[in-house]
Order: C-alpha cells, then sequence, then structure tokens
C-alpha cells in the first residue's frame, strides 16, 4: 500500500514538472517570435529610412548640379593678358566691343542674345539697330554696366583700363586673341561656338569658309605669275601702315593668288623708302584714299599708280576684321586679281 501511494505521489509530481516545463517552453517561444518580430520591424524601418535618405540626398545633388552646371560648361579661355576667363553658362545678355565679334555673333546664330555694340559694329545691317557702347578704344563704362550684361567679348584692341574697371566691378569680360594667321579665325570661330554653346554652327561655319577657300585655290591652280600687292591701311604724315608678314591679312592676300610687297615688315608698319624699293605690281586702297594716295609724292611714282593699277574697295571690312568673311576676302581679292580665272563661275553658281 505503501508502495503504491509513493508511486502515485511520484506520478504526480512528474506530470506536474512535464506540464510546467511546456509551458515555460511555450512562454519561451512566444518571447522570441514577439522578439524577432520586432527585430524585422526594427529592421524593415531603418531600410525604409535609409532608402528615403539616399533618395532625398540624390534629388539633392540632381538639383544641385542643375543649379551649379549646365551643359557644355563651364567654358574657361586664356585672355590676351594672360588671364584666365571662365563662363559657366549660356550668355543670355552680350556686349560686344568687336565688330568681328559682332559679326561672328550673328554668323553663329545667336545675335538675340546681343544688348550693345561698338560705333564700328556695322555689319550685318541689322547690328546697326543695336543700342551703342561708344568707340572700341573708348567704351563708355557706365553705359555698358546699365546694359547688365552676363557677359562683355572683345578682342585685342580692348583697352586694359575699361578691362580692369569691368571686371572690377564683377563683370565677366571674355578677350579672344588676334590670329596673326588666316587659319587662327577658324579657333576664334570655335571658341565663340564653345561660349555660346553651339559647336555645331561653328563647324558648320568654319566648314563653309575652308569650301569657299578651296573653291579659289582651285580656280588659281594653273596661274603661274603671282604679282605683288600692297594693302594701303594709312599713309602719309601719319606713318605708312599696311598689312605685314606678321597678320592674317598677309595670309588673305596669299590664298588670293598674289605675293605680299610688305611681307619683310612687322606690326603693321612700313618703311615708305621700302614701298618704293618693291614699287608693287598693283595697290589696293580704301575708298576714303581714293585720288588722294594718287596724287600724293612719293607714292604717285609707283608704277602701279602710273600705270592705272589701283584697287579701290568700297570697303575693306572684310579684309580687316577675322570674321567669318574672310573667305569671301580671299574670293573677291582672287577675281579682281584673276578676273579671268572666274570667268563664267558666277553662271555655274546660278
Amino acid at each position: 500500500m505503501k508502495k503504491t501511494l509513493k508511486a502515485v505521489a511520484l506520478g504526480l509530481t512528474l506530470s506536474l514538472c512535464i506540464a510546467s516545463f511546456g509551458a515555460c517552453s511555450k512562454k519561451d517561444e512566444t518571447t522570441t517570435e514577439a522578439k524577432t518580430s520586432a527585430t524585422t520591424v526594427e529592421t524593415e524601418s531603418e531600410s525604409e529610412s535609409e532608402s528615403e535618405s539616399e533618395s532625398a540626398t540624390e534629388a539633392t545633388s540632381e538639383d544641385t548640379a542643375s543649379e551649379t552646371f549646365e551643359e557644355g560648361y563651364p567654358v574657361e579661355l586664356t585672355d590676351i593678358y594672360g588671364n584666365k576667363a571662365v563662363v559657366n553658362a549660356k550668355p543670355k545678355k552680350v556686349v560686344s566691343v568687336s565688330p568681328a565679334c559682332t559679326e561672328l555673333i550673328y554668323s553663329l546664330g545667336v545675335e538675340d542674345t546681343l544688348v550693345g555694340r561698338t560705333n564700328y559694329c556695322n555689319y550685318p545691317e541689322a547690328a546697326q539697330s543695336i543700342e551703342t557702347i561708344g568707340d572700341i578704344n573708348a567704351p563708355d563704362i557706365e553705359k555698358i554696366i546699365s546694359l547688365e550684361p552676363d557677359l562683355v567679348i572683345a578682342d585685342s584692341i580692348f583697352p586694359e583700363d575699361a578691362y580692369n574697371q569691368l571686371t572690377g566691378l564683377g563683370i565677366n569680360v571674355v578677350i579672344l586673341n588676334q590670329e596673326k594667321v588666316v587659319d587662327g579665325v577658324y579657333t576664334k570661330i570655335e571658341n565663340m561656338g564653345k561660349i555660346f554653346h553651339v559647336e555645331d554652327k561653328a563647324n558648320e561655319v568654319i566648314a563653309e569658309m575652308k569650301a569657299k577657300i578651296d573653291g579659289v585655290q582651285e580656280a588659281l591652280k594653273d596661274v603661274k605669275n603671282h604679282p605683288s600687292v600692297y594693302y594701303v591701311v594709312s599713309f602719309g604724315e601719319g606713318g605708312d601702315w599696311t598689312a605685314t608678314g606678321d597678320t592674317f591679312i598677309n595670309d588673305i592676300i596669299e590664298l588670293a593668288g598674289a605675293e605680299n610687297a610688305a611681307k619683310s615688315g612687322s606690326n603693321w608698319a612700313y618703311n615708305v623708302e621700302d614701298l618704293i624699293s618693291q614699287d608693287p605690281e598693283i595697290i589696293i586702297i580704301p575708298s576714303w584714299a581714293d585720288g588722294t594716295f594718287q596724287t600724293t609724292a612719293p607714292y604717285s611714282e609707283l608704277t602701279a599708280v602710273k600705270e592705272g593699277n589701283v584697287i579701290v574697295l568700297d570697303s575693306t571690312d572684310m579684309l580687316d576684321r577675322q570674321c567669318a568673311r574672310n573667305a569671301d576676302a580671299v574670293e573677291m581679292l582672287a577675281k579682281l586679281i584673276f578676273p579671268e580665272c572666274f570667268e563664267g563661275t558666277e553662271e555655274k553658281a546660278a
């Protein structure tokens, strides 16, 4: 009997222990599941926060990029003073202090940006309707400021004191170098194309120039005699100035099939004694000098003057300005010097 009671008691004790263990196991499982669930939710929440943060960062970066940079910019150029000029965005209001640059602005089709020009910017005719800022060598600084340009563009004849005044006021000034060879105009056009982000148009203009010059070379391919030519920029008491060998006009004369009589000179200056000694076959003069040059000693003694081989140009702009019309100048001179080489070409072109 005692053994039976002991066995029952032992059985009850074991049952309670098993029940208690089962309850503890279920409790631990529930706690573990709860903890796991909480951790999962927390991890997902962190991932979502990180994703949102990354998206916000990317959006901010894109916004910042769009505000700071524009396709094709910044454009950096070194000017004639050795300073680095930087254009950070496409110009919207431009003042041109150079007839050549004004012409190129129209050639590139960005004339809608032009708000100011010099008194000498007369081509194309539409440019004359733009407000003037005065002379090239004495621009009206106050007038330029009043036009609120985001860019002032000029070339090598722009006065340094004007440059310093404008840049000192925070106005961006780009001075394009005056190249000494006719091919340099291509560089000038390329740089203008970069400034206005119209590189394709710039390449088109350059290609058209090269094609026209190539056409002239083809027409002159059988020419054996290349006459000496002297181009009068100025003469008389103020000195004799001409297109010397270190100017792009020298190249224009040679591409037109002639020899430059003043090729040995430099910096546009020439000695009248050397001119008389050279005694060029052809003289080219601007219309303002017509009559006076031919009747003024010692120029009146030149063979070209005596024989009437003087070419008078109504306008010398396409010769004097480094612009897209330099190709037209090559063609014009070639036709004036060698008219026989171009007979019938107008009809063929038509």
